[in-house]
């Protein structure tokens, strides 16, 4: 029985300074995993250049060209995100299995032999899962790791410290790839198809070379996807908060009736009419933008727009970029 094909797809947007680290080291995770026949030889690795502006796609087309048959080089149209540049790689993969890797290597590639031990065990979607958060700052550990708290509590399946470093075989990528939302959350799609899995936890390494491509406003921005995509618990929590209001206004109304009735201190235009107002007023604009986010949402999917477009694709087997 021949052994399995892998793809690594790695999405890349302004990479320049970390490619000719993160390819050689990628190549060898292949080398590696060949000699030791966990792997076919036919396996390759995948890049995806997210709409760069510096020299990340000249330096993948070098790369395609130095190793023909083994590195496939694809770029979108314009910059589409690290979610759908990641979904781009996968969906033009054949292989077998395919690993999911930033172009950073913070998830250390050495990982990668365990994942497929763990495949070619039986498991068909293996999670890259930190071990620690040593490498993060005291405000982005305790934000990430309360973020996973706050999805469990609203009833989203996560597997905790995980994000997009992971195995998948071709029958549970197939699965994924039938979902047909446009704005995506893969750590919890990938939940939700199922199939058996397994965990291999590893320490994050630090970034070699360039910038994070995920500041606060990025990271802030898909944690709130990955809330309204895979839980009504704000829109449960609009009734909550307009039953509260409505319990401390008539509260607030008996107070007024009781001192007016029975004191002398009641003041025309006092602030108990004020304050009421003001109250009442911002939960109603707090609920109108919860909604306005979940409309926005239905607006966008109900568009059915493409999520991306490939502009080129190299693979070195024709010595020529060959446009999409």
């Amino acid at each position: 029985m021949s052994e399995p094909t892998l793809a690594i797809v790695a999405p890349c947007y302004n990479e320049q300074e970390m490619l000719p680290t993160s390819i050689p080291v990628l190549l060898e995770t292949l080398d590696r995993l060949i000699a030791a026949n966990k792997i076919s030889p036919a396996s390759q690795l995948y890049f995806v250049d997210d709409g760069s502006r510096d020299t990340t796609w000249q330096q993948l087309i070098d790369a395609c060209e130095q190793h023909p048959g083994r590195i496939v080089a694809l770029r979108l149209s314009r910059n589409k995100g690290h979610q759908n540049a990641l979904l781009a790689g996968l969906e033009n993969t054949c292989e077998d299995m395919v690993v999911s890797i930033d172009a950073d290597l913070q998830d250390d590639p050495i990982n990668i032999d365990k994942m497929v031990d763990a495949y070619r065990a039986g498991s068909e979607v293996v999670y890259g899962v930190r071990a620690a958060r040593d490498t993060d700052t005291k405000f982005k550990r305790m934000t990430a790791e309360g973020y996973y708290h706050v999805m469990r509590k609203l009833g989203v399946d996560l597997v905790f410290n995980h994000a997009d470093f992971r195995l998948m075989s071709r029958r549970a990528l197939n699965a994924l790839l039938e979902y047909p939302e446009s704005q995506l959350f893969l750590r919890g799609m990938v939940r939700e198809v199922g199939f058996d899995s397994a965990i291999v936890e590893y320490d994050r390494q630090s970034r070699l070379a360039g910038e994070s491509k995920y500041p606060l406003r990025k990271m802030l921005s898909l944690a709130w996807h990955g809330i309204s995509s895979f839980s009504t618990a704000p829109l449960r929590a609009i009734t909550l908060l307009g039953i509260t209001a409505s319990a401390l206004s008539l509260l607030t109304l008996l107070w007024v009736l009781a001192t007016r009735m029975f004191t002398d201190n009641a003041i025309p235009g006092w602030t108990s009419i004020l304050l009421p107002l003001l109250f009442i007023g911002s939960v109603q604009l707090l609920s109108l933008g919860v909604i306005g986010e979940y409309l926005a949402k239905l607006y966008t999917e109900v568009k059915k727009r493409p999520r991306y477009h490939i502009s080129e694709r190299v693979s070195g087997t024709n010595q020529s970029n060959r446009r999409v």
